[in-house]
């Protein structure tokens, strides 16, 4: 997921916008009305971290630019605001009426489990608790129609256009100890660990947190992916489990949650449990950079095709990134792993967005496409998950779920896209902060 509880990263943030090697583009989306909102010019905004794991497949040129294709490292972005939300109509919105996927409702649903608890959305999920089992289309546009009012997501360059990418739960193969097949170690918090946040200290810090351990009586950060990962594993003792293949287990990592079956054909689902601190740093990236691969070959099934070609050059790779996630084990009868708002993600229905834009657990129209097509995908989905790339207005993830083709529709995934948040009607949203 999305690191999980807060998804790490999506699956296919595009190293193309970084470096003009030829592929397919987000498909261009009608602007928004002028009734809408102002004129909003302006490029599709980078991302403060991007993330060129898990690119949609495509076709490289046989010339394709290796490492000078890329964005010059350490090229700084102009700082930007976060975004705005703008007043907007129903009859904006294109194609709403038709916009309920089954999966709606249950996510719907799932929200208030939370959202119930808090005022403004308390009367709300009282009255959807009266809503018939199964509500048609007619009946769920009744009821959100009269419940909230839509806000047009804006970026804070102005444009109202942005990248939507998809997510996946991902099936690892494992075992409860370790064995010479099975040596790479999915580890539980550490008890060392500590959680700074700094708002209880500064209070024009409030949200912001620093991780660490305490080395005598300063805290310190905290131990890199290299520095875990050592064959005397400091964290011995604090395994769930082991599985097969380290490139796996990274990119478990970056979904944030998934599943582990073991040769007695049970499963473990395990879901993000904490992060040692250290940010992201792209692998992708830096396979393009050393001019190991074209931008247009970083996707997951290249990154694992370069790994199985160059089994002794994987560990040094990825320790390059120093952030390293955390499990925890999860209830196996969950309908889906857990999302950042604390509820089971909905497949098809669920999306990570920035909360410092989106709340979470708010309803969101989203006018996107099918993953590498131009076939429109609008529907009315429920921000659930957060993720360390999903940075900005119009960002969004959306969770595929798990089984077959969901890697594939995740990880082709690269379109462009609009977003509508819901909020409860009468009511201003809060400013992006």
């Amino acid at each position: 997921m999305c690191n999980g509880g807060m998804r790490l990263l999506p699956i296919a943030l595009c190293v193309l916008l970084l470096s003009g090697c030829a592929g397919p583009q987000p498909a261009a989306l009608p602007p928004v009305p002028a009734s809408l909102a102002e004129p909003l010019p302006g490029p599709l905004p980078s991302e403060a971290e991007t993330n060129p794991e898990d690119l949609p497949p495509v076709t490289c040129p046989a010339d394709a630019p290796l490492a000078g294709a890329a964005a010059a490292p350490g090229t700084a972005m102009p700082a930007l605001p976060r975004g705005k939300l703008v007043a907007a109509k129903f009859s904006g919105l294109p194609h709403w009426t038709r916009s309920f996927d089954t999966g709606t409702w249950t996510a719907f649903l799932e929200s208030c489990t939370v959202l119930s608890k808090q005022a403004p959305w308390s009367a709300i999920c009282a009255d959807a608790a009266r809503v018939p089992l199964h509500p048609g289309h007619a009946a769920l546009r009744s009821f959100f129609e009269t419940h909230f009012d839509p806000w047009l997501v804006v970026n804070g360059d102005g444009s109202n256009t942005g990248l939507v990418t998809g997510y996946y739960e991902p099936l690892l193969h494992g075992s409860p100890v370790h064995t010479p097949q099975y040596h790479y170690a999915l580890y539980a918090p550490p008890s060392d660990l500590l959680t700074v946040e700094l708002g209880e200290l500064f209070p024009e810090l409030k949200g912001r947190r620093v991780r660490g351990r305490l080395q005598g009586n300063r805290v310190v950060p905290y131990l890199t992916r290299a520095e875990i990962e050592v064959e005397d594993a400091p964290l011995m003792g604090q395994e769930l489990a082991w599985v097969d293949n380290p490139v796996d287990l990274f990119f478990l990592q970056i979904q944030g949650s998934g599943r582990i079956v073991f040769n007695d054909g049970s499963q473990m689902r395990v879901g993000y449990a904490d992060q040692n601190g250290h940010p992201f740093r792209s692998v992708g990236r830096l396979l393009i950079q050393r001019g190991e691969l074209p931008p247009c070959q970083v996707t997951l099934q290249g990154i694992k095709a370069w790994a199985v070609a160059h089994p002794d050059q994987v560990t040094e790779l990825l320790d390059a990134n120093h952030s390293y996630v955390f499990f925890r084990q999860l209830p196996d009868n969950l309908p889906g792993p857990l999302g950042a708002l604390g509820v089971p993600l909905t497949s098809g229905a669920s999306i990570a967005v920035d909360p410092r834009v989106i709340p979470l657990g708010a309803p969101v129209f989203l006018d996107t496409t099918q993953p590498n097509s131009k076939v429109p995908l609008r529907r009315l989905v429920m921000a659930q998950d957060t993720g360390g790339a999903i940075n900005g207005a119009v960002r969004a993830d959306l969770f595929w779920g798990y089984g077959n083709g969901t890697e594939q529709k995740a990880g082709s995934m690269k379109q462009a896209g609009r977003m509508w948040l819901l909020y409860p009607r009468g009511l201003t949203p809060p400013e992006p902060r």
